[in-house]
């Protein structure tokens, strides 16, 4: 049978999967996993230990997390440290991860594309002809998938 350390490192290791999955770093799953485990909310210096990551990193891991709708920071009053606890549905918040990181690389590919036109239009290469309508057809499969991603963002989770 496992022992409660073993049980931990694997809840650990699996949100670090799955933040790492969605490309985020395996820390913002590792903070998760920690306030899941814990029940309660934790300094960062608890999450340091927690997580086995430097305060100054987790800090900075933390900000994302809070826009994302997944943690809230507390400050207690007459105590200096500064406390975190899970906020809202976590499926919602990795929703938005998943669906944030998509748009962006779909915004970057279609700005790189108008990029590439720029360039071919001024190129004399005898190939220019073919990669347009190749940048046209990738253009096209994701506006697709931006629509795609557009309503999967609408839709409500069970």
């Amino acid at each position: 049978m496992k022992e409660l350390n073993e049980i931990k490192k694997d809840i650990y290791s699996s949100f670090s999967d799955i933040a790492s999955s969605i490309g985020y770093s395996d820390i913002h799953g590792r903070i998760i996993a920690a306030l899941l485990v814990s029940d309660r909310k934790l300094s960062l210096q608890d999450l340091a230990k927690e997580t086995g990551y430097s305060i100054s990193t987790i800090s900075l891991s933390l900000d994302l997390l809070e826009f994302l709708g997944m943690i809230k920071k507390i400050k207690k009053v007459g105590d200096r440290k500064l406390y975190v606890e899970l906020q809202g549905d976590i499926l919602e918040g990795l929703k938005k991860a998943f669906i944030l990181k998509v748009q962006k690389n779909i915004t970057d590919s279609l700005n790189s594309f108008e990029d590439y036109k720029e360039i071919l239009k001024e190129s004399k290469d005898k190939n220019k002809k073919k990669v347009m309508i190749l940048l046209s057809t990738l253009e096209e499969e994701i506006k697709k998938l931006d629509n795609y991603i557009n309503l999967l963002s609408k839709l409500k989770l069970p």
